[in-house]
């Protein structure tokens, strides 16, 4: 009898096997990123022997804090009934008293509602440029908030903001009337030179001819009464939101092959970056009133908004300029075959690339901005830091409190600035293009 075998064939898949517990899950993840080598075992051992000794000192320390108290003698006393005499503890009282100080400063209580509806509004505004997914025509609306996050911090009339708005629409027409006539460079000249006119000379007098005809007005707040969390928004994200264009601007005009445009931009970008910042401000606050006409009352707000925008668009024009030296000269080339213009090859082809390549830079740039804005405690405004700290210091019931409104400050930045570098990490996931 012969014999034969019939060949097996499974009919069904074997379930898959579960991998070795050190190729998967948590334990991988320590294997390859905590214990990977003998250095990186006693880094890690010696990282968590840190952190376990700060946590080990300073959470009882702030668990043990006392949220309702009327001075820092009464949260003393009331730590050590709870846990002994000699035992001290946080007193996150005084946050709660004065955290509107924090956020406010010294703006009329009863005009809270404007600055939290000009930060909400600022939110709306901003929310269309930083996420493409939200309709175009919002943006409409980020043009405007400018003028009417002024009118809302400051009050005044109306017609101050909308006439200041105008001008960008003046230098409009003005480039639009030119450019057939003389070209892109004098329409260039005059989109510039035109609102600058507008302002100096005719848009305080439509404003106070539309204010005796329509008079729309809010209580003026003097920027004095300024400080706290909405004096470093206002300052950091005004500062923000006009430094980009203008580093832009002066990282072009650095590259440029007209003779005084390239050595202007040079110059202020090299002097701006040469000079530390707390100079600048003391020249906004000391010495620009010098150089204007006698009886000039040019709010010191403004004035440091000017010095910050300044000093922050020199550091983006090199941050820029260097993503613009990052693209291959290819790029260049590609748009002259297409037969494009100076401005529509920047705009289509070589700055989306460079801003892309800048980000980083940016962001980080940006980041440095608003955690700057503490340094306007040196001309006399009061910063959420240390200006509003040693008023909320010089009362009596809280003198002696030090480290709980450092923290208080501090998360709050953090906070800021940890979302500033997340949604920079974000934009730079969601534009790459590549395929490393």
């Amino acid at each position: 009898m012969k014999a034969t075998s019939d060949p097996f064939v499974r009919r069904e898949m074997l379930a898959p096997a579960a991998p070795p517990i050190t190729e998967a899950g948590a334990v991988k993840w320590m294997r390859e990123n905590l214990f990977s080598s003998p250095l990186n075992v006693i880094l890690t051992v010696l990282g968590i022997g840190a952190v376990v000794y700060l946590v080990s000192h300073i959470a009882p320390w702030m668990l043990r804090g006392v949220w309702n108290a009327g001075s820092l003698s009464e949260c003393r006393q009331i730590i050590e009934a709870r846990y002994g005499e000699g035992v001290t503890g946080a007193c996150w009282a005084l946050i709660r008293e004065r955290w509107p100080q924090y956020l406010f400063g010294f703006y009329p209580s009863e005009l809270y509602w404007r600055p939290v509806l000009a930060f909400v509004l600022m939110l709306v505004a901003i929310a269309p440029v930083l996420f493409d997914a939200l309709p175009r025509k919002m943006l409409w609306f980020a043009l405007v908030y400018p003028a009417l996050g002024f009118w809302l911090l400051w009050g005044g009339s109306v017609w101050v903001p909308v006439m200041a708005l105008a001008g960008f629409g003046v230098g409009y027409v003005a480039a639009k009337v030119v450019q057939p006539l003389a070209g892109t460079i004098l329409a260039s000249i005059a989109a510039v030179l035109a609102p600058v006119l507008w302002w100096l000379f005719a848009a305080g007098p439509v404003a106070a001819a539309l204010e005796s005809l329509i008079p729309i007005a809010l209580q003026e707040v003097r920027s004095r009464e300024f400080g706290g969390f909405i004096l470093a928004f206002t300052i950091g994200f005004t500062g923000i939101a006009f430094s980009l264009p203008l580093g832009v601007l002066l990282a072009l005009g650095r590259q440029s092959d007209m003779f005084i445009v390239n050595k202007l931009s040079v110059g202020f970008i090299e002097f701006i970056r040469g000079v530390p910042l707390i100079t600048l401000l003391f020249t906004a606050s000391l010495l620009l009133n010098y150089f204007l006409p006698p009886g000039t009352d040019f709010d010191i707000i403004l004035r440091v908004i000017i010095m910050v925008v300044l000093f922050a668009a020199a550091y983006i024009a090199e941050v820029v300029r260097g993503g613009l030296a990052a693209l291959p000269r290819g790029q260049y080339e590609a748009a002259d075959a297409l037969g494009l213009d100076y401005f529509k090859a920047q705009r289509l082809i070589i700055m989306p690339q460079a801003l892309k390549i800048s980000i980083p830079g940016i962001v980080s740039t940006f980041i440095g901005l608003f955690k700057d804005t503490t340094l306007v405690v040196f001309v006399g405004l009061l910063d959420p830091l240390k200006g509003i700290t040693d008023a909320v210091r010089a009362s009596t019931d809280w003198k002696g409190v030090y480290w709980e409104p450092y923290i208080f400050v501090g998360a709050i930045f953090f906070i800021i600035c940890f979302s500033m570098s997340r949604y920079s990490m974000y934009l730079e996931n969601k534009l790459k293009t590549d395929h490393r």
